[in-house]
Protein backbone atom coordinates (compact mmCIF):
# COMPACT_ATOMS: atom_id res chain seq x y z
CA UNK A 1 0.00 0.00 0.00
CA UNK A 2 1.04 3.64 -0.83
CA UNK A 3 1.65 5.89 1.93
CA UNK A 4 0.67 9.23 1.57
CA UNK A 5 0.56 12.25 4.02
CA UNK A 6 -2.73 13.84 5.41
CA UNK A 7 -2.02 16.99 2.84
CA UNK A 8 -1.51 14.25 -0.14
CA UNK A 9 -4.59 11.83 0.78
CA UNK A 10 -6.68 15.34 0.26
CA UNK A 11 -5.31 15.30 -3.41
CA UNK A 12 -5.50 11.88 -3.53
CA UNK A 13 -9.70 12.27 -3.05
CA UNK A 14 -9.68 14.88 -5.90
CA UNK A 15 -8.21 12.75 -8.48
CA UNK A 16 -10.54 9.75 -7.35
CA UNK A 17 -13.59 12.29 -7.86
CA UNK A 18 -12.10 13.34 -11.34
CA UNK A 19 -11.46 10.42 -12.40
CA UNK A 20 -15.17 9.31 -11.52
CA UNK A 21 -16.27 12.56 -13.62
CA UNK A 22 -14.61 11.22 -16.53
CA UNK A 23 -16.11 8.25 -16.90
CA UNK A 24 -14.22 5.38 -19.00
CA UNK A 25 -11.64 7.81 -20.07
CA UNK A 26 -9.01 9.85 -18.58
CA UNK A 27 -9.59 13.65 -17.31
CA UNK A 28 -8.07 16.37 -19.76
CA UNK A 29 -4.92 18.02 -18.91
CA UNK A 30 -6.89 21.74 -19.29
CA UNK A 31 -9.47 19.76 -16.22
CA UNK A 32 -6.65 18.86 -14.29
CA UNK A 33 -5.20 23.09 -14.38
CA UNK A 34 -8.64 24.13 -13.51
CA UNK A 35 -9.36 21.71 -10.74
CA UNK A 36 -5.96 20.91 -9.54
CA UNK A 37 -4.29 23.24 -9.80
CA UNK A 38 -2.17 22.40 -6.74
CA UNK A 39 -0.20 19.64 -8.82
CA UNK A 40 2.50 20.44 -11.43
CA UNK A 41 2.02 17.90 -14.27
CA UNK A 42 5.73 17.47 -15.80
CA UNK A 43 5.24 14.60 -18.34
CA UNK A 44 1.84 13.77 -19.48
CA UNK A 45 2.40 10.11 -20.16
CA UNK A 46 -1.35 9.07 -20.24
CA UNK A 47 -1.83 11.07 -23.68
CA UNK A 48 -0.97 8.41 -26.46
CA UNK A 49 1.07 10.44 -28.89
CA UNK A 50 4.59 11.21 -30.84
CA UNK A 51 6.34 14.21 -29.61
CA UNK A 52 8.39 14.91 -32.23
CA UNK A 53 5.71 14.34 -34.94
CA UNK A 54 4.20 17.38 -32.83
CA UNK A 55 7.54 19.50 -32.80
CA UNK A 56 7.41 18.84 -36.38
CA UNK A 57 3.80 19.83 -36.59
CA UNK A 58 4.49 23.25 -34.79
CA UNK A 59 7.42 24.03 -36.59
CA UNK A 60 5.28 24.22 -39.90
CA UNK A 61 2.63 25.88 -38.12
CA UNK A 62 4.51 28.62 -36.96
CA UNK A 63 6.40 29.61 -40.14
CA UNK A 64 3.39 29.29 -42.70
CA UNK A 65 0.38 30.38 -40.36
CA UNK A 66 1.85 32.37 -37.42
CA UNK A 67 4.55 34.03 -38.83
CA UNK A 68 2.81 34.44 -42.51
CA UNK A 69 -0.25 36.16 -40.55
CA UNK A 70 -2.64 33.22 -42.57
CA UNK A 71 -3.67 32.42 -39.14
CA UNK A 72 -6.97 35.16 -39.75
CA UNK A 73 -7.92 32.92 -42.50
CA UNK A 74 -8.27 29.82 -40.82
CA UNK A 75 -10.29 31.62 -38.25
CA UNK A 76 -12.44 33.60 -40.37
CA UNK A 77 -13.13 31.66 -43.51
CA UNK A 78 -15.25 28.39 -43.52
CA UNK A 79 -13.53 25.46 -44.01
CA UNK A 80 -13.65 23.05 -46.92
CA UNK A 81 -16.64 20.44 -46.88
CA UNK A 82 -15.67 16.81 -46.14
CA UNK A 83 -15.90 15.67 -49.80
CA UNK A 84 -13.10 18.32 -50.73
CA UNK A 85 -10.91 17.56 -47.51
CA UNK A 86 -10.93 13.63 -49.17
CA UNK A 87 -9.71 14.49 -51.82
CA UNK A 88 -6.96 16.18 -50.74
CA UNK A 89 -5.97 12.62 -48.35
CA UNK A 90 -7.01 10.56 -52.09
CA UNK A 91 -4.09 11.08 -53.88
CA UNK A 92 -1.90 10.32 -50.57
CA UNK A 93 -3.28 7.19 -49.58
CA UNK A 94 -3.58 6.64 -52.98
CA UNK A 95 -7.23 5.55 -52.25
CA UNK A 96 -10.62 6.51 -54.23
CA UNK A 97 -11.87 9.74 -52.23
CA UNK A 98 -15.45 8.65 -52.30
CA UNK A 99 -14.28 5.99 -50.00
CA UNK A 100 -12.77 8.57 -48.05
CA UNK A 101 -15.17 10.13 -44.88
CA UNK A 102 -13.39 12.78 -42.81
CA UNK A 103 -14.14 12.94 -39.09
CA UNK A 104 -14.01 15.49 -36.68
CA UNK A 105 -11.79 13.24 -34.69
CA UNK A 106 -11.99 9.49 -34.80
CA UNK A 107 -14.35 9.68 -31.91
CA UNK A 108 -16.81 10.82 -34.21
CA UNK A 109 -16.31 8.17 -36.53
CA UNK A 110 -16.67 5.52 -34.73
CA UNK A 111 -20.05 7.09 -33.13
CA UNK A 112 -21.09 7.56 -36.78
CA UNK A 113 -20.56 3.89 -37.94
CA UNK A 114 -21.72 2.40 -35.05
CA UNK A 115 -25.09 4.19 -35.17
CA UNK A 116 -25.95 4.09 -38.87
CA UNK A 117 -24.62 0.82 -39.62
CA UNK A 118 -24.56 -2.14 -37.07
CA UNK A 119 -28.35 -2.86 -36.62
CA UNK A 120 -28.80 -6.27 -34.72
CA UNK A 121 -25.29 -7.39 -32.94
CA UNK A 122 -21.52 -6.29 -32.50
CA UNK A 123 -18.95 -8.46 -31.51
CA UNK A 124 -15.94 -6.29 -29.17
CA UNK A 125 -12.89 -7.86 -28.24
CA UNK A 126 -12.28 -6.88 -24.24
CA UNK A 127 -10.07 -5.16 -23.18
CA UNK A 128 -10.37 -2.31 -25.60
CA UNK A 129 -11.01 0.93 -26.27
CA UNK A 130 -14.74 1.58 -24.78
CA UNK A 131 -16.25 3.88 -26.74
CA UNK A 132 -16.99 0.97 -28.97
CA UNK A 133 -19.44 -0.53 -26.41
CA UNK A 134 -20.20 2.76 -25.09
CA UNK A 135 -21.67 3.69 -28.56
CA UNK A 136 -23.68 0.73 -29.20
CA UNK A 137 -27.56 1.62 -29.67
CA UNK A 138 -30.08 0.61 -27.78
CA UNK A 139 -31.78 -2.63 -28.49
CA UNK A 140 -28.03 -3.91 -30.20
CA UNK A 141 -26.50 -7.00 -28.89
CA UNK A 142 -23.27 -6.87 -27.47
CA UNK A 143 -21.19 -9.86 -27.69
CA UNK A 144 -18.06 -9.99 -25.90
CA UNK A 145 -14.70 -12.04 -26.93
CA UNK A 146 -12.48 -11.75 -23.51
CA UNK A 147 -8.27 -11.99 -24.76
CA UNK A 148 -6.81 -14.56 -22.39
CA UNK A 149 -4.46 -12.64 -19.66
CA UNK A 150 -1.86 -16.54 -19.94
CA UNK A 151 -1.80 -15.20 -23.53
CA UNK A 152 -0.86 -11.71 -22.68
CA UNK A 153 -4.48 -10.12 -24.16
CA UNK A 154 -3.40 -11.29 -27.70
CA UNK A 155 -6.50 -12.18 -30.24
CA UNK A 156 -6.35 -16.30 -30.90
CA UNK A 157 -7.21 -15.65 -34.60
CA UNK A 158 -8.49 -19.49 -34.64
CA UNK A 159 -10.67 -19.10 -31.99
CA UNK A 160 -12.00 -15.58 -32.94
CA UNK A 161 -12.80 -16.76 -36.12
CA UNK A 162 -14.54 -19.74 -34.92
CA UNK A 163 -16.84 -17.17 -32.08
CA UNK A 164 -17.57 -15.38 -34.48
CA UNK A 165 -19.06 -18.03 -37.05
CA UNK A 166 -20.90 -18.94 -34.40
CA UNK A 167 -22.31 -15.82 -33.14
CA UNK A 168 -23.24 -14.69 -36.19
CA UNK A 169 -23.22 -10.68 -35.86
CA UNK A 170 -23.20 -7.98 -38.37
CA UNK A 171 -20.22 -6.34 -36.90
CA UNK A 172 -17.25 -6.72 -35.37
CA UNK A 173 -14.53 -4.23 -34.40
CA UNK A 174 -10.29 -4.68 -34.29
CA UNK A 175 -8.29 -2.47 -32.67
CA UNK A 176 -5.52 -2.81 -34.01
CA UNK A 177 -2.66 -2.71 -32.31
CA UNK A 178 -5.32 -2.88 -29.53
CA UNK A 179 -5.26 -0.43 -26.43
CA UNK A 180 -4.69 -0.87 -23.67
CA UNK A 181 -2.36 -3.64 -23.99
CA UNK A 182 -0.63 -2.90 -27.42
CA UNK A 183 -1.30 -6.23 -28.91
CA UNK A 184 -0.50 -5.96 -32.76
CA UNK A 185 -2.46 -8.64 -35.47
CA UNK A 186 -0.41 -9.09 -38.16
CA UNK A 187 -2.06 -8.48 -41.64
CA UNK A 188 -1.31 -12.15 -43.07
CA UNK A 189 -3.90 -12.85 -39.84
CA UNK A 190 -5.69 -10.19 -40.81
CA UNK A 191 -6.37 -10.91 -44.12
CA UNK A 192 -7.44 -14.45 -43.14
CA UNK A 193 -10.04 -13.02 -40.78
CA UNK A 194 -11.43 -11.20 -44.12
CA UNK A 195 -11.60 -13.92 -46.10
CA UNK A 196 -13.44 -16.34 -43.61
CA UNK A 197 -15.65 -13.92 -42.50
CA UNK A 198 -16.91 -12.56 -45.56
CA UNK A 199 -20.38 -12.36 -44.42
CA UNK A 200 -19.96 -10.29 -41.70
CA UNK A 201 -21.69 -6.75 -42.38
CA UNK A 202 -19.34 -4.92 -41.02
CA UNK A 203 -15.75 -5.42 -39.94
CA UNK A 204 -14.19 -2.41 -38.30
CA UNK A 205 -10.49 -1.92 -38.34
CA UNK A 206 -8.99 0.62 -36.23
CA UNK A 207 -5.84 1.57 -36.74
CA UNK A 208 -5.42 4.65 -34.60
CA UNK A 209 -2.06 3.17 -33.60
CA UNK A 210 -0.92 1.56 -36.49
CA UNK A 211 2.17 4.07 -37.50
CA UNK A 212 4.04 2.54 -34.16
CA UNK A 213 3.78 -1.21 -36.06
CA UNK A 214 5.82 -2.43 -38.28
CA UNK A 215 6.65 -6.31 -39.68
CA UNK A 216 10.21 -5.48 -41.33
CA UNK A 217 13.21 -4.49 -39.77
CA UNK A 218 12.95 -1.09 -41.90
CA UNK A 219 10.18 -0.29 -39.31
CA UNK A 220 7.81 0.31 -42.64
CA UNK A 221 4.24 1.51 -42.18
CA UNK A 222 1.58 -0.92 -42.52
CA UNK A 223 -1.96 -0.54 -43.28
CA UNK A 224 -5.27 -2.23 -44.63
CA UNK A 225 -6.21 1.01 -46.43
CA UNK A 226 -5.96 -0.50 -49.79
CA UNK A 227 -7.85 -3.83 -48.85
CA UNK A 228 -11.00 -1.50 -48.63
CA UNK A 229 -11.70 -1.47 -52.52
CA UNK A 230 -11.68 -5.28 -52.69
CA UNK A 231 -13.66 -5.86 -49.43
CA UNK A 232 -16.64 -3.70 -49.36
CA UNK A 233 -17.66 -4.85 -45.57
CA UNK A 234 -14.04 -3.40 -44.33
CA UNK A 235 -14.18 -0.70 -42.40
CA UNK A 236 -10.05 1.40 -41.87
CA UNK A 237 -10.42 4.20 -38.76
CA UNK A 238 -7.49 6.28 -38.35
CA UNK A 239 -7.33 8.69 -35.71
CA UNK A 240 -4.34 11.16 -36.38
CA UNK A 241 -4.04 12.40 -32.22
CA UNK A 242 -1.71 9.80 -31.94
CA UNK A 243 0.89 9.80 -34.47
CA UNK A 244 0.98 13.38 -34.50
CA UNK A 245 0.19 14.68 -31.04
CA UNK A 246 -2.77 16.55 -32.57
CA UNK A 247 -5.80 16.10 -30.68
CA UNK A 248 -6.99 19.76 -29.76
CA UNK A 249 -7.55 19.95 -33.60
CA UNK A 250 -9.74 16.71 -33.81
CA UNK A 251 -8.84 14.99 -37.03
CA UNK A 252 -9.80 11.74 -38.30
CA UNK A 253 -10.76 9.66 -41.05
CA UNK A 254 -12.67 6.66 -41.99
CA UNK A 255 -12.15 4.50 -44.79
CA UNK A 256 -15.10 2.32 -45.88
CA UNK A 257 -17.23 1.65 -49.12
CA UNK A 258 -18.66 4.27 -50.85
CA UNK A 259 -22.64 3.80 -50.14
CA UNK A 260 -21.38 4.28 -46.48
CA UNK A 261 -19.82 7.65 -47.09
CA UNK A 262 -22.87 8.81 -48.88
CA UNK A 263 -24.54 8.16 -46.11
CA UNK A 264 -22.85 9.51 -43.42
CA UNK A 265 -22.67 12.67 -45.74
CA UNK A 266 -26.47 12.49 -46.70
CA UNK A 267 -26.87 12.85 -42.51
CA UNK A 268 -24.86 15.73 -41.02
CA UNK A 269 -21.79 15.28 -41.58
CA UNK A 270 -21.11 17.44 -44.85
CA UNK A 271 -19.62 20.15 -42.81
CA UNK A 272 -17.72 18.36 -39.68
CA UNK A 273 -13.99 20.05 -39.90
CA UNK A 274 -12.46 23.01 -38.24
CA UNK A 275 -9.67 25.51 -40.43
CA UNK A 276 -6.97 23.83 -38.27
CA UNK A 277 -7.94 20.43 -39.15
CA UNK A 278 -8.09 21.16 -42.93
CA UNK A 279 -4.69 22.64 -42.66
CA UNK A 280 -3.28 19.67 -40.93
CA UNK A 281 -4.22 17.43 -43.55
CA UNK A 282 -3.43 19.40 -46.56
CA UNK A 283 0.27 19.43 -44.49
CA UNK A 284 -0.33 15.57 -43.85
CA UNK A 285 -0.83 14.74 -47.78
CA UNK A 286 2.11 16.86 -48.66
CA UNK A 287 5.42 14.82 -49.92
CA UNK A 288 8.17 17.49 -47.62
CA UNK A 289 6.06 17.06 -44.42
CA UNK A 290 5.47 13.49 -45.13
CA UNK A 291 9.31 12.61 -45.75
CA UNK A 292 10.13 14.59 -42.50
CA UNK A 293 7.25 13.13 -39.81
CA UNK A 294 8.24 9.60 -41.03
CA UNK A 295 11.91 9.82 -39.73
CA UNK A 296 10.68 10.61 -36.79
CA UNK A 297 8.39 8.14 -36.77
CA UNK A 298 10.94 5.45 -37.18
CA UNK A 299 13.05 7.40 -34.15
CA UNK A 300 10.11 7.46 -31.87
CA UNK A 301 9.77 4.02 -32.37
CA UNK A 302 13.04 2.90 -31.60
CA UNK A 303 13.28 4.53 -28.51
CA UNK A 304 9.97 3.82 -27.56
CA UNK A 305 11.68 -0.20 -27.77
CA UNK A 306 14.46 0.73 -25.88
CA UNK A 307 12.24 2.12 -23.22
CA UNK A 308 10.67 -1.26 -22.97
CA UNK A 309 13.22 -2.49 -22.39
CA UNK A 310 14.54 -0.52 -20.00
CA UNK A 311 10.80 -0.94 -18.26
CA UNK A 312 11.17 -5.08 -18.45
CA UNK A 313 14.01 -4.30 -15.95
CA UNK A 314 12.47 -2.51 -13.36
CA UNK A 315 10.80 -4.83 -10.27
CA UNK A 316 7.52 -5.52 -8.71
CA UNK A 317 6.07 -5.43 -12.52
CA UNK A 318 5.07 -6.77 -15.53
CA UNK A 319 5.08 -5.30 -18.61
CA UNK A 320 2.84 -6.90 -21.61
CA UNK A 321 4.37 -7.09 -25.57
CA UNK A 322 2.94 -3.89 -27.33
CA UNK A 323 3.89 -2.60 -31.15
CA UNK A 324 2.35 0.73 -30.10
CA UNK A 325 3.57 3.80 -28.02
CA UNK A 326 2.73 2.43 -25.10
CA UNK A 327 2.38 -0.30 -22.53
CA UNK A 328 -0.06 -2.07 -20.05
CA UNK A 329 1.93 -2.67 -17.00
CA UNK A 330 0.43 -5.24 -14.28
CA UNK A 331 1.37 -4.00 -10.52
CA UNK A 332 2.71 -7.44 -8.73
CA UNK A 333 3.49 -6.51 -5.35
CA UNK A 334 0.23 -5.88 -3.47
CA UNK A 335 -0.08 -2.15 -5.17
CA UNK A 336 -3.29 -0.22 -5.90
CA UNK A 337 -3.12 1.12 -9.58
CA UNK A 338 -5.06 4.07 -8.34
CA UNK A 339 -2.85 4.98 -5.40
CA UNK A 340 0.54 4.23 -7.49
CA UNK A 341 -0.82 6.40 -10.17
CA UNK A 342 -1.69 9.55 -7.37
CA UNK A 343 1.81 8.99 -5.90
CA UNK A 344 3.49 9.08 -9.31
CA UNK A 345 1.04 12.44 -10.14
CA UNK A 346 1.88 13.95 -6.31
CA UNK A 347 5.27 13.27 -5.93
CA UNK A 348 7.09 12.93 -9.59
CA UNK A 349 4.22 15.20 -11.35
CA UNK A 350 3.92 11.90 -14.13
CA UNK A 351 0.86 11.59 -15.33
CA UNK A 352 -0.46 7.97 -16.58
CA UNK A 353 -3.86 5.94 -16.96
CA UNK A 354 -5.29 3.74 -14.29
CA UNK A 355 -7.02 0.82 -16.03
CA UNK A 356 -9.38 -0.13 -13.15
CA UNK A 357 -12.16 1.04 -15.46
CA UNK A 358 -11.09 -1.62 -18.35
CA UNK A 359 -13.64 -4.44 -18.87
CA UNK A 360 -11.84 -7.72 -19.29
CA UNK A 361 -8.32 -7.09 -17.20
CA UNK A 362 -7.81 -8.64 -13.91
CA UNK A 363 -5.35 -7.48 -11.47
CA UNK A 364 -4.13 -4.29 -11.07
CA UNK A 365 -2.91 -2.39 -14.20
CA UNK A 366 -2.06 0.83 -15.54
CA UNK A 367 -1.13 1.95 -18.82
CA UNK A 368 1.95 4.38 -19.55
CA UNK A 369 2.74 5.95 -22.44
CA UNK A 370 6.22 6.97 -24.53
CA UNK A 371 7.34 10.16 -24.36
CA UNK A 372 10.84 11.56 -26.01
CA UNK A 373 13.87 9.98 -24.65
CA UNK A 374 14.53 12.37 -22.12
CA UNK A 375 11.49 12.31 -20.29
CA UNK A 376 11.42 8.40 -20.57
CA UNK A 377 14.67 8.23 -18.76
CA UNK A 378 12.99 10.67 -15.96
CA UNK A 379 10.22 8.12 -15.89
CA UNK A 380 12.27 5.40 -15.72
CA UNK A 381 13.94 6.65 -12.64
CA UNK A 382 10.85 7.88 -11.14
CA UNK A 383 8.96 4.44 -11.07
CA UNK A 384 11.63 3.05 -9.88
CA UNK A 385 12.49 5.20 -6.86
CA UNK A 386 8.69 4.76 -6.19
CA UNK A 387 8.09 1.00 -6.52
CA UNK A 388 11.50 0.55 -4.44
CA UNK A 389 10.26 3.19 -1.59
CA UNK A 390 6.86 1.13 -1.59
CA UNK A 391 9.01 -2.16 -1.03
CA UNK A 392 10.82 -0.22 1.82
CA UNK A 393 8.37 0.59 3.54
CA UNK A 394 6.71 -2.70 3.32
CA UNK A 395 9.28 -4.16 5.05
CA UNK A 396 9.37 -1.63 7.80
CA UNK A 397 5.74 -2.09 8.12
CA UNK A 398 6.33 -5.97 8.35
CA UNK A 399 9.15 -5.48 10.80
CA UNK A 400 7.45 -2.95 12.91
CA UNK A 401 4.35 -5.84 13.37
Amino acid sequence: MMKFTDEELIVVKKLEILKNEAGSHSPGIFTFRQKLPEVEIKIDACFLSNPYATDLFIEYFNKEILETGKIRDLLECYPSQNSVIAEILAEFLAINPKQIFIGNGAIEIIQAVIHNFTEKKIMINIPTFSSYYEYVKEGVEVIYNELSKAEDYSLDVEHYIAKVKFHRPDTIVLINPNNPNGAYIRVVDVQRILDELWFVKNIIVDESFIHFAYESKSYQLVSLASLVEENPNLIVIKSMSKDFGVAGIRAGYGIMRQEYVQQLLNNGYLWNSNGLAEYFFRLYARSDFAMRYDILRVKYIVETLEFIKELRQLPYIKVYPSMANFVLIELTNGIMASEFVAKLLITYGIYIRTCDDKIGLEGQFIRLASRSRAENNYIIESLKSCLEMNFVLDLIDERAV
